[in-house]
């Protein structure tokens, strides 16, 4: 029995690109706004992974952002101000998240299991309206996905075994990572999450617990016990 679900955010519960590009062209109208973006997104990983390599201690994605902004603004040749990396703070959810997030809510507790810290999850829920019970995720492991402390500590928090946590993901080394300890998985593509040339994650590469279209669908699969 399926007791939580913990989602990911970035691409699967939030459309990143499209916001961060309207954010950017705000504030830097000289600059490619979608390349910005892309580019911006590309030092996600290498700066997760100093931490997750143990090669620096835990540092909040919120200070990742901001570092990798100035980074990824001396490359593009401009300047770019400390306050837009509060821009990740203000991603617009997919059409289908809110109502399906809330049909979830109905059945199980939902939280999200992200490597954003707890500050930039709450004020991304109150911005894009995201119902959640609490927040999980990477400030409570003080590491990174998909390092296995990150959803074993958001099972504890619940008290609740690994088996009773369903992760759903539109990514599948999410998954991959989440299935290895015992979750149960769910994967929703977002098939423009990285734009219409998108190349991964276009479908499942597993057998996922559940494959949905959308989070209204995984409602409806979840409630008729699939």
């Amino acid at each position: 029995m399926i007791e939580a679900l913990i989602f990911d955010v970035f691409g699967t519960c939030v459309d990143w690109r499209t916001a961060i590009a309207r954010e950017v062209a705000g504030v830097l109208p000289e600059v490619d706004a979608l390349a910005f973006a892309d580019a911006w997104r590309g030092e996600y990983d290498p700066a997760m992974a100093r931490i997750r390599e143990g090669g620096r201690g835990y540092v909040a994605l919120d200070d990742l952002h901001r570092e990798n902004l100035h980074r990824v603004a001396a490359r593009f040749g401009v300047a770019a101000p400390d306050d837009l990396s509060h821009a990740w703070e203000r991603l617009d959810p997919w059409p289908d998240t809110v109502a399906g997030l809330s049909a979830l809510k109905s059945q199980a507790i939902i939280a999200p299991c992200s490597n954003g810290s707890i500050a930039l999850m709450t004020r991304l829920a109150r911005h894009a309206g995201l119902p959640w019970d609490c927040i999980l995720g990477a400030d409570l492991a003080r590491d990174y996905k998909p390092k296995p402390e990150v959803y074993l500590a958001s099972c504890a928090a619940l008290r609740l075994p690994p088996e009773a946590v369903m992760m759903v993901a539109a990514h599948n080394s999410d998954l991959a990572a989440a299935r290895a300890l015992g979750l149960k998985t769910a994967f929703i593509p977002r098939v423009t999450e990285y734009g219409p040339d998108q190349r991964r994650d276009l479908g499942p590469e597993a057998d996922w617990d559940v494959i949905a279209p959308d989070f209204l669908a995984l409602a409806k699969t979840l409630a008729h016990g699939g």
